[in-house]
């Protein structure tokens, strides 16, 4: 068996949740930051409003594990949002869960984000020169900072004004007492969904896979640099910023989005199983069995082996019951850390030749215990495939990825990477058969995403100084390593 390296995943960014006009919010945010969860493990919480009163309940680890019945019955009210976790700036602190909620000129405020801010540092500084008192080390908060300096009337104008001062990647969710407020930025990087409940009332979430678990109709994406506005009223909507090129981040489609979700208007599972028959058709080999990498690896490698006509098999079980901690026997069990999550299956491996499909290479210390693994099952011949280009640098949008030394693809060729993980080959997904599995058309090429982290090409430009103070680029302006 063998475990995950933690750092060898490009980790979650964080899932957001919010409905108006039904009288469960509470509950119906709870379902949907459950269905949620693979975006963010390490802390959930959930604002409501009742007309009179915000109630508020979060904490650390799972959402089933943080909101007993208890906590659920005190989330009374019409409205919510809700947050689950996963720190890509500030640690993993009480302080650092969200929903944010504090009172200001205009009454009460609750916000969750979900993306990265690269000008944060700047701004806080900025903030706590004039008096600013910050209780988080999240660059979320900066905002709501931002939004009780405006002396605008209205909370969607003061939001706006407040936005124009930052720069870099964010759907935000506000709850006050004048509704429910969504808002993309204006490359719309991070996905956000409109659905409309049964019975009543309006959500928005990361994902739609949380409308389906609610039984709510999907409506449609938000747009980039969209604010959509939700009260008793109904449901209103403008654009108050410039418009720019839009950059929306290709991994949801790699990796991150649950595969029975739309994610910028395009079903995520098709376009896993297009990139794996892309695979195939660029790089084409004998083999007797196809195998993925659990779970995120399927889509792609049923791809693989229906374009290839391999058969397709189960040859690594993954154990879903792994709890959060674990003790280590001292000694005991050599290498006890990575035997937790994966078995190979010797009665499919052995004595073939195996195609591993796996969604994305990061570090390669993963994917060389697996070949490992399957060797010493008895395979006779491993050829590992990614259904994804090689990963060259990090992302500074939402993504808690490795520093670019981390990247083993970012100084290291191709050979060099086959020979550290030991197979008998190793392939990547193209570019351009990337985008070919994203339009499903043939030729295609990048119209509307980011791939900042296969190609180095940022949309969302850096000043001098975020760039030295990020590690993008040393004082001398040359790439760090």
């Amino acid at each position: 068996m063998i475990d995950e390296d933690p750092l060898d995943k490009m980790h979650e960014e964080c899932g957001i949740f919010g409905i108006y006009g039904h009288p469960e919010a509470g509950n119906l945010t709870y379902l949907g930051l459950y269905a949620l969860q693979h975006r963010g493990q390490e802390a959930s919480g959930i604002v409501t409003y009742d007309g009179k009163s915000f109630h508020q309940e979060r904490g650390t680890g799972l959402v089933a594990d943080i909101f007993s019945g208890q906590r659920l019955r005190h989330l009374k009210g019409h409205a919510a949002i809700g947050h689950n976790r996963y720190s890509t700036t500030g640690g993993n602190r009480l302080e650092n869960v969200q929903p944010i909620l504090v009172n200001y000129a205009l009454g009460t405020l609750g916000m969750v984000h979900n993306g990265n801010l690269i000008n944060a540092n700047h701004l806080r500084d900025e903030l706590e020169a004039y008096g600013a008192i910050f209780q988080s080390s999240t660059d979320s908060e900066v905002i709501v900072h931002l939004i009780a300096h405006s002396m605008r009337t209205k909370i969607a104008l003061r939001i706006v004004e407040s936005l124009h001062r930052v720069r870099g990647a964010y759907s935000l969710l506000f709850l006050s007492e004048e509704g429910l407020i969504g808002v993309r930025d204006p490359y719309g990087v991070r996905p956000l969904s409109l659905g409309k409940v049964k019975g009543g009332g309006y959500v928005l979430a990361s994902e739609t896979c949380a409308f389906d678990l609610i039984e709510a109709e999907f409506v449609r994406d938000i747009e980039p640099g969209e604010v959509i506005q939700i009260n008793e009223k109904g449901v209103s909507s403008f654009k108050p910023f410039p418009q720019v090129a839009p950059a929306q981040c290709v991994f949801e489609y790699v990796y991150f989005s649950r595969p029975d979700s739309h994610v910028f208007d395009r079903n995520v599972y098709g376009i896993r199983k297009r990139l794996g028959k892309e695979l195939h058709k660029e790089d084409r080999i004998d083999a007797d069995v196809v195998i993925p990498v659990p779970d995120s690896g399927v889509p792609a490698a049923l791809g693989y082996a229906e374009a290839s006509l391999i058969p397709f098999d189960f040859g690594l079980i993954r154990n879903h019951y792994i709890g959060r901690t674990f003790i280590e026997p001292r000694q005991s069990i050599r290498h006890f850390g990575v035997k937790i999550k994966l078995n190979a299956v010797r009665e499919i491996i052995e004595g073939k030749r195996v195609i591993v499909v796996d969604d994305s290479l990061v570090r390669g210390t993963t994917s060389r215990k697996i070949v490992k693994m399957i060797r010493a099952a008895g395979a006779k011949e491993i050829h590992v495939r990614i259904s994804s280009p090689p990963i060259v640098s990090p992302c500074f949008y939402g993504i808690d990825t490795p520093t670019r030394k981390e990247l083993v693809a970012s100084d290291h060729s191709m050979e060099e990477i086959r020979k550290y993980i030991t197979a008998d080959s190793l392939s990547y997904l193209s570019n351009e058969g990337m985008f070919r599995a994203v339009y499903n058309t043939s030729p295609a090429e990048n119209k509307h995403f980011c791939t900042a982290c296969f190609s180095e090409n940022y949309p969302i430009p850096f000043t001098g100084e975020e760039i030295i103070q990020i590690g993008l680029f040393d004082e001398h302006g040359a790439p760090k390593p």
